[in-house]
């Protein structure tokens, strides 16, 4: 019999952690789900050129969620405007829905930012943000979906 894993994850909807199972997909089947940008970008680790990507400057309130997987990701409160024409955000729904990872690519020590649950690149954190955390999440539109607030 096949053990099933679960991880925890936090449902802004049920506003409590919620145990999960991870979402594990092959490269064909999330490139049938997903656009060619959105699968460069969420799955092979790509980034949006600066100042093109949907929610960059996009200012209605609601919750960004994993393109891939709809795991609840950042909400509109924690977004703010750092000039660099990529999405940020000061904090995220709860550390339990993002995972960082050291990222050296391209002679730069950067941290790598993915969803916990299907492990989608969603853009690096860097520690010149807003208060009250100092981080500033920069995400690519490409890996983010945005929804309504939960009523």
């Amino acid at each position: 019999m096949a053990m099933t894993t679960t991880i925890p994850i936090y449902s802004v909807k049920a506003g409590a952690t919620e145990q999960v199972s991870p979402v594990v997909k092959s490269d064909a089947e999330w490139k049938a789900i997903l656009s060619p940008e959105q699968f460069d970008v969420a799955r092979k680790k790509g980034t949006e050129l600066a100042f093109t990507g949907k929610y960059h400057d996009w200012k209605k309130k609601g919750i960004y969620v994993c393109v891939c997987c709809k795991t609840d990701l950042f909400l509109s409160e924690t977004k703010f405007d750092s000039g660099t024409g990529w999405p940020s955000f000061f904090s995220p729904v709860s550390p339990l829905n993002v995972k960082e990872h050291a990222d050296r690519s391209f002679g730069m020590v950067r941290t790598e930012v993915l969803c916990t649950r299907c492990g989608a690149h969603l853009g690096h954190v860097f520690d010149d943000g807003p208060p009250p955390t100092g981080k500033r999440y920069c995400m690519n539109s490409a890996s983010l979906e945005f929804r309504e607030p939960y009523t």
